[in-house]
């Protein structure tokens, strides 16, 4: 039995692509009512995480940060060595390395095996089974097992070494990915402010070697005005911090990410942190 604690924006759409797959699912959330549809398809709902553990041998988490990770696992009290015993753990969501690092050496210790598996896409991809799954860890039978259980969820699954290289390579990719992100909504800002057809603009950016996935969801909720989230702008901002930790242990020179990351943390002052990250175009209208 597989389990699955976790599911929001990103955990309910994984979910459900292992219940396409027809895994045998069990699955487990703090608002119990976010499992009705993956319920109503077959999953057993878990009373607690407790349940959950007692139930499957290998337990998928997309949690929100590290303090509900820990939560979940009852890390720090005697319930933690008795839920990671003998089963595979499988750690999808986006946290530091170095916390990473930390729990992949305790859930070994608890005679648990780890598997660091962050993902890259939000919830489009996430329901079209087009993420990238980036994978690390140090024992090769769990990375084998946890590639084939996750191959329903992604366009590609990525090895990337040891715990805990899945994630900084996710942060790399990040760092990119959010300064993408914000040049879009200037641009598309800027051109709609100069009464430039948009629509033009868009026909040309998809037509271009620019094209890309993310480039096309997020365009379109630009000039549709969706700021509908599919990755919110407080969870860019958490992972704007990650990037700049990063790039800072590595003393690099980064005045792009760094001017990036004032603009996202500046649309999420203004009220507007659970909106999608496209809200950052916010910044570049007329004041």
């Amino acid at each position: 039995m597989i389990g699955f604690a976790g599911i929001g924006i990103m955990g309910a759409p994984m979910a459900a692509r292992l219940l396409d797959a027809e895994e045998s699912l069990t699955v487990w959330s703090r608002r119990a009512e976010s499992c009705g549809e993956l319920v109503a398809r077959g999953a057993v709902l878990a009373a607690d995480p407790e349940a959950l553990f007692a139930a499957c041998d290998t337990v998928i988490l997309m949690l929100r940060d590290e303090a509900a990770t820990d939560a979940v696992l009852g890390r720090g009290t005697d319930a933690f060595a008795e839920r990671v015993a003998g089963h595979r753990l499988i750690v999808t969501g986006t946290h530091s390395p170095a916390y990473s690092a930390s729990l992949a050496e305790e859930v070994a210790a608890a005679g648990g095996a780890y598997v660091e598996a962050p993902v890259s896409g939000s919830r489009v991809p996430a329901e079209r089974g087009e993420l990238v799954v980036m994978l690390a860890g140090d024992d090769p039978t769990a990375l084998d097992a946890a590639e084939r259980l996750l191959a329903p969820l992604g366009r590609a699954i990525v090895r990337c070494g040891r715990t805990p290289d899945a994630l900084r390579t996710k942060i790399a990719v990040n760092h990119y990915m959010m300064a993408m992100v914000a040049a879009l909504a200037e641009s598309l800002t800027a051109a709609r402010l100069a009464g430039v057809d948009l629509g033009a603009v868009l026909e040309v950016l998809q037509a271009s070697p620019m094209d890309s996935p993310i480039g096309r969801v997020k365009a379109a909720k630009l000039v549709a005005g969706d700021e509908t989230a599919q990755a919110a702008i407080s969870d860019v901002v958490k992972n704007c911090g990650l990037v700049l930790d990063q790039v800072r242990a590595a003393d690099a020179t980064t005045p792009i990410i760094d001017l990036v990351a004032s603009l996202y943390e500046a649309t999420a002052a203004s009220g507007h942190a659970s909106a999608d990250m496209v809200a950052v175009a916010r910044m570049f209208a007329p004041r």
